[in-house]
């Protein structure tokens, strides 16, 4: 054997032996899946660890403290460039509130909001170019003669920040109906400024089918510029009687949505039927198969349609919960306060009551942890914040800080 070629295989074997080292030291740590009930319904996974991921457990001793108790019902929590938050609340309501949570501004100027059920003022959100323009993106239901619809507008705050001026509604996600059941909706800008925008199908059986019309707005994630138009060069911007604007369909009830930092792929939670809450990594053109695959039943116990959950040309979600958890808003972590946390996704739970964070490898969950459960709360968004906390907003009118001790 060659001098050159024995030194090549020895340090071969240490990779290998290495390798093998890590993987049998990350399955001895792993701990029991954090889902300990029955399922609603007895579906099989169609991959390993699609559910029920191994248990995982932060180290990092956790400071949690309320900094603010008063909020109305805040549905999105974003963080500004200055480290104040941006909050809106259902009510129709927009705030700032200062670094440590006290109130610094009540913004007026926006449009009427039709607030009832899980309509009202929804998210908000803005890109890079906001410390130049102040400009703001949100999304509301508002109420036409034919019933209630997503609406989205776009507005610049004045130089005091006490005001939206130049207010305007871009776009308009029809068809309405009479109702006020599961909207969205979140607002995602892409590298050059569009927006990605997540639209529910409004609950009831006959809307619920039109997720898989490529001729209206609901259960979709649209793809509009800043003046609400298509962005060009769309997956149907080609295909007869579709909607060029949409991205992606099939999709029930899309109330978290945020971009992967490392990858800069768009993630989704979804709010499914009674189980089959998921994750999904959304792509252009895919078909997340709602009404016609779910890993959910009927609120009331019975399937929904033919009760399948896999079907050609209609993808996966890359996780789902069975029972439910309700996730809402998500966020990856972002900062270096925490650094176990990085690049974990955080999912907020409303049925659930918790946080549930998920740490990701090569796309696909490998460990789920289940965060403040004693709390109680139902939690509408999460952000990183300029200091490297998470901060969340909670159903109770709780905006908490989660930092470490």
């Amino acid at each position: 054997m060659s001098k050159t070629i024995k030194p090549l295989l020895v340090t071969c074997a240490i990779a290998s032996f290495c390798s093998f080292f890590d993987i049998t030291q990350a399955v001895a740590q792993s701990l029991p899946p954090v889902e300990t009930q029955s399922p609603t319904a007895d579906y099989k996974p169609a991959f390993p660890g699609q559910t029920r991921a191994p248990g995982a457990q932060t180290k990092t001793k956790l400071s949690v403290n309320v900094i603010n108790h008063e909020l109305k019902q805040p549905f999105a929590l974003r963080c500004l460039p200055d480290g104040r938050f941006l909050i809106t609340e259902k009510g129709g309501t927009m705030r700032i509130l200062k670094a440590d949570g006290g109130l610094d501004k009540n913004i007026q100027g926006l449009p009427t909001v039709a607030v009832g059920g899980q309509g009202g003022l929804l998210d908000v959100n803005f890109d890079a170019s906001f410390v130049k323009d102040r400009t703001l993106f949100w999304s509301y239901s508002e109420k036409v003669p034919e019933g209630f619809q997503l609406a989205v507008a776009t507005g610049v705050l004045s130089s005091d920040y006490s005001r939206l001026e130049n207010v305007k509604v871009i776009y308009h996600a029809k068809p309405a109906y009479n109702g006020h059941l599961q909207f969205g909706s979140r607002i995602v800008f892409d590298k050059q400024g569009n927006l990605f925008v997540s639209t529910g199908e409004h609950g009831d059986d006959e809307m619920r089918v039109k997720a898989q019309d490529l001729n209206t707005a609901i259960g979709k994630v649209l793809h509009i510029t800043r003046d609400g138009k298509p962005v060009p060069g769309g997956p149907f911007s080609q295909k007869a009687g579709a909607l060029p604007e949409i991205y992606a369909y099939g999709l029930r009830n899309p109330e978290g949505m945020t971009m992967n930092p490392n990858t800069g792929e768009l993630w989704e939670s979804e709010f499914g039927p009674r189980g089959g809450d998921e994750i999904n990594i959304i792509r252009p053109g895919k078909n997340y198969g709602w009404p016609v695959i779910t890993y959910g039943i009927e609120y009331r116990g019975v399937k929904v349609g033919d009760g399948i959950q896999q079907k050609e040309g209609m993808a996966q979600p890359i996780y789902y919960w069975n029972p439910s958890i309700s996730p809402c808003g998500i966020t990856f972590y972002t900062g270096n306060l925490i650094p176990e946390w990085k690049g974990n996704l955080f999912v907020g739970a409303l049925s659930g009551s918790h946080i549930i964070r998920l740490i990701i490898k090569d796309n696909k969950i490998v460990a789920e942890e289940r965060l403040l459960k004693d709390k109680g709360e139902r939690w509408r968004s999460l952000v990183t914040g300029k200091d490297g906390a998470l901060y969340g907003v909670t159903d109770n009118g709780n905006l908490y800080k989660i930092s470490k001790l």
